[in-house]
């Protein structure tokens, strides 16, 4: 499969094997693109540097997206070594553990600044420095997920932020698009990763999404991985300024009263 054959881009937010980025990672890879991978500090290092290095990446570098300077030094590297790129894909999301626990209401103002900073302005950030190196035709997009749109018990602040992130998606699609620039974003049904077993009662809303999806199962990695290999594509030349979901269809049916009492009992 050579779908990717000759394109370039990178991934913010690969960490391990079993997230949904490195997912989109293989896909790319095996279509026979070029990716460069960036990791979050010194421990992080330790686990993108082999999954990288497995897929022949020319460029694995530290960077902490809510720094300003080290999104601007990723992409003058990116430049110096693949010239232009085809694709990049935002992948970064984090909120304090302690506000994905207990009511919204009691959200804090730090963990508030936190989670919108590090989940949705990031994606700003990367954009305005991709934009001068982007080919005319390329794609950039970022994981969110239904919490943006509907009240999903123990997602809370993070729901927010992925709201945040998808409105951001709208404004910079208008902004990129005279440039040949499309910015989309790709919205997973869960999926069992280690970042998604650090909400509370995460497992409980792996039974409901079984319940609700008219396909009555979830999504896989491999699932989500071609999904973002369409948007990463030139399959998707015509599309812009959406939220493409891959969920099973858990988005388009109402819940069910067993999955309803599922999740008022989520932890």
């Amino acid at each position: 499969m050579d779908l990717m054959k000759g394109k370039k881009g990178i991934i913010f937010g690969v960490s391990n094997t079993h997230g949904i980025a490195y997912g989109i990672a293989k896909q790319l890879y095996d279509a026979g693109a070029d990716i460069a991978f960036t990791y979050a500090g010194e421990a992080m290092e330790k686990r993108v540097r082999p999954i990288a290095e497995d897929m022949n990446s020319k460029l694995i570098m530290s960077c902490d997206v809510t720094k300003e300077d080290e999104v601007e030094a990723v992409f003058k590297e990116c430049e110096k070594i693949y010239g232009k790129l085809d694709f990049v894909v935002h992948a970064v999301a984090f909120a304090p553990k302690e506000d994905l626990m207990g009511r919204f209401v009691d959200t804090s103002k730090e963990g508030w600044d936190i989670a919108l900073g590090v989940s949705a302005y990031s994606l700003v950030s990367v954009c305005r420095h991709a934009e001068p190196i982007m080919n005319e035709g390329s794609s950039i997009f970022a994981l969110t997920y239904l919490g943006s749109v509907l009240s999903v018990p123990s997602y809370n602040v993070m729901g927010v932020a992925k709201a945040a992130l998808e409105s951001a998606m709208r404004f910079l699609a208008v902004d990129l698009g005279p440039k040949g620039i499309r910015v989309n974003c790709l919205s997973s049904g869960p999926v069992k990763t280690l970042a998604s077993m650090g909400i509370s009662g995460f497992s409980k809303m792996l039974k409901a999404a079984v319940m609700r999806a008219p396909m009555k199962k979830n999504v896989s990695l491999e699932d989500v991985g071609r999904a973002g290999l369409y948007l990463a594509s030139d399959l998707s030349s015509g599309t812009t300024g959406e939220v493409i979901y891959c969920d099973c269809g858990c988005h388009s049916a109402y819940a069910s009263a067993e999955e309803m009492d599922i999740l008022s009992k989520a932890e």
